[in-house]
């Protein structure tokens, strides 16, 4: 191993592969590698200026036993950034440090000539090096000692009943809702971003870790360390940007379902809300508004004056949003321009489509500056230009027809290499050019993200999920864990995506214990796609906003008077929390903290927060304990050390203890702390 200093950089060179180590951010340190002649010049997630911090490197000498008993000298090197260390041994091996304790190890059992743990017969080396055949990339496996007694949050949403993801394996790949968000928060005080949007896989095991990246240029991957999580997820967001300062104006409620057809339906809504004496700040108009994937636009036969619908709702104090998708349809306007030009996903063998949903489609490349601003270009006269406020940028993973991620090349590369960062690149076609027309206050609503998506005004939802309590149950893991990963703006959709009756009353207690949840989350929206379906289509084309179905009402009134007033009540305190939610999306923009917070984020010195997974804090002050089971009207909830006061009732409690609490149907346990 050859070790040089360069400009604040540790440099190692070995067999072929260079290793880089540098500080970047307050107590943190980037680490890449490469068996090219060079680095990329990509900083993926890493798009903050980190300051002006330099590593302290050192190389010198150690003893080392080998085979013979006796003892000699190798190489080492060290980097240190404030309170994080690195150390790299004559093999390449690498631990860090946080305060002088060693708390990351790379995994290495390959004999070399001593008698330790690491050297014995089995030729697995740390990081390993497999050629892609035909290409310049390689498969990349990079291993870690696992850490008994230690537990790991974050990474984004997955579909599970896991908030502690030690022993999980997770696909390092966008899904309908799935997200993959690469940054890990450990209870040990480390955070570790895989800087790299290649699909992959990791593997947070019992013996040990497992990091794979199936086509890459690089190994990249950022560390930071500091007392807790609040620290870490500060530290992460100082180099990977902070989401910025939500409107005040959209902090209610946001009306949407699957689907409004027409504009005069939108209008009739809108209406109702008014005359019911009920603000609402956005309504969402679905998809198939437009007449074929790709023309984005309204079609004119039943959306005749959107600008006259825009103005009418902006008078009642509503924002609009539109659904976007990135797909074309062969029969639009614009698919064999934009094929001509190279503006669509190509596709490595046989036919060219990406994507089957209602027409033959190709989706877009982000990938391509010139695909992203033909793609404004039309979306701004079609709408931005009408008043239109907001996008819905569905599909934005992007959903594929067939997750076969080899088969699909971007501009950038093969899919395998960098698919993971699609999202918010299709964010970015809209926030760069709205942020450029002077639009401080830009709020896009996607299904999907990965690190940094949370700097470029991103409402992240859940996706497509069941309307059953046990995806209640896993969206609150997904939640919390986005917001560990960096992503505070994140909600769901009120009672699930897929119902399949409306009249069925299990479904309707979910519906309203999905609402309770969501009034105490970063966003309240309303939507779903409502059974049964026996309304019929407007016409009998095959194409255009009439032909498809639509779900039933799903607004407020839609589920009979009494579930109607429980969710007025909620609403109603909602309200009254506004500028407590205000300061939530403030600190969020400072400092990175997420709006629903798991207990230990507040409590860290608590070892019963670190394992509660069914209640959660919102902010600092709220204590929430959904009720996440059919038919259960009461739960327990552990309340931390200080006092504690029921929102309900006014009772106090001193904390240190469970407690019984009753929970009605229109009652969800939340205690305020008594500060």
């Amino acid at each position: 191993m050859q070790f040089k200093e360069e400009n604040g950089a540790l440099i190692a060179r070995q067999n072929g592969e260079t290793l880089r180590i540098e500080a970047w951010g307050k107590d943190s340190l980037r680490v890449r590698a490469t068996r090219l002649p060079s680095f990329t010049e990509q900083d993926w997630a890493l798009t903050e200026d980190p300051g002006g911090c330099l590593a302290a490197v050192e190389i010198g000498e150690a003893d080392h036993w080998v085979g013979d008993g006796t003892m000699d000298k190798r190489q080492i090197a060290s980097v240190t950034n404030g309170r994080i260390r690195a150390v790299v041994n004559f093999r390449g091996v690498m631990v860090f440090y946080r305060d002088g304790k060693p708390f990351l190890q790379e995994y290495f059992r390959e004999y070399d000539g001593t008698l330790s743990r690491e050297s014995r017969c089995l030729k697995i080396v740390n990081r390993e090096w497999k050629g892609v055949i035909g290409g310049s990339e390689h498969q990349l496996n990079v291993k870690f000692e696992s850490n008994d007694g230690e537990k790991l949050y974050g990474m984004g949403q997955y579909q599970q009943p896991y908030l502690d993801l030690k022993g999980c394996v997770l696909e390092l790949a966008q899904r309908n809702s799935q997200i993959s968000v690469p940054f890990a928060v450990s209870s040990l005080g480390y955070g570790m971003l895989w800087n790299n949007p290649a699909v992959g896989q990791v593997t947070f095991g019992k013996n040990y870790t497992e990091w794979t990246a199936r086509s890459t240029r690089q190994m990249d991957y950022w560390l930071t360390v500091a007392d807790g999580p609040r620290g870490i997820l500060e530290n992460y967001t100082a180099v990977t940007g902070r989401a910025p300062m939500f409107p005040e104006d959209r902090m209610g409620l946001w009306q949407c379902k699957l689907r409004y057809r027409t504009q005069e339906e939108v209008l009739s809504v809108a209406r109702q809300y008014q005359k019911e004496g009920i603000q609402i700040d956005q309504i969402v108009i679905d998809f198939f508004h437009w007449t074929v994937q790709g023309d984005w636009k309204f079609d004119t036969t039943y959306w005749p004056d959107p600008k006259a619908m825009v103005e009418e709702l902006h008078a009642m104090g509503i924002k609009v949003v539109v659904s976007i998708w990135p797909s074309v349809d062969r029969r639009s306007e614009h698919f064999w321009e934009m094929m001509d030009r190279g503006l669509l996903i190509r596709t490595e063998r046989g036919a060219a489509q990406t994507y089957d949903y209602q027409g033959d489609c190709v989706e877009i490349d982000v990938f391509n500056p010139e695909a992203r601003q033909y793609v404004w270009e039309v979306c701004k006269k079609n709408y931005y230009d009408l008043g239109i406020d907001a996008f819905w940028l569905d599909n934005s993973e992007p959903d594929y027809g067939v997750y076969d991620f080899d088969h699909y090349r971007y501009m950038e590369g093969p899919a395998l290499s960098c698919t993971n960062i699609y999202p918010q690149l299709y964010s970015r076609v809209f926030y760069d050019n709205m942020k450029a027309l002077g639009n401080e206050e830009i709020v896009n609503l996607l299904r999907c993200a990965w690190a940094g998506s949370q700097k470029y005004g991103n409402v992240v939802w859940s996706g497509d999920v069941p309307s059953t309590f046990e995806a209640l149950y896993d969206q609150l893991q997904a939640g919390l864990n986005m917001g560990l990963a960096g992503i505070p703006w994140w909600t769901t959709d009120v009672g699930g995506f897929m119902t399949d009756d409306v009249n069925d009353l299990d479904f309707r207690q979910l519906l309203i214990r999905w609402y309770e949840f969501a009034v105490y989350s970063a966003v309240l929206r309303m939507h779903g796609d409502r059974g049964p379906y026996n309304i019929p289509p407007l016409d009998d084309r095959d194409w255009g906003g009439g032909y498809l179905h639509t779900g039933q009402p799903n607004e407020l009134w839609s589920y009979g008077e009494e579930n109607y007033r429980i969710m007025r009540k909620y609403l109603d305190i909602r309200r009254g929390m506004h500028d407590y939610i205000k300061g939530l999306y403030r600190e969020a923009s400072e400092n990175g903290s997420p709006l629903i917070r798991t207990m230990f984020y507040e409590f860290p010195e608590d070892g019963k927060c670190w394992e509660l997974q069914d209640q959660y804090m919102f902010g600092d002050r709220y204590l929430v304990a959904p009720i996440l089971r059919l038919n259960q009207f009461e739960r327990d909830v552990y309340l931390p050390a200080g006092t504690w006061r029921d929102t309900r009732d006014g009772k106090e409690y001193q904390g240190g203890q469970v407690i019984h609490a009753m929970a009605p149907i229109d009652s969800i346990p939340v205690f305020e702390r008594v500060m």
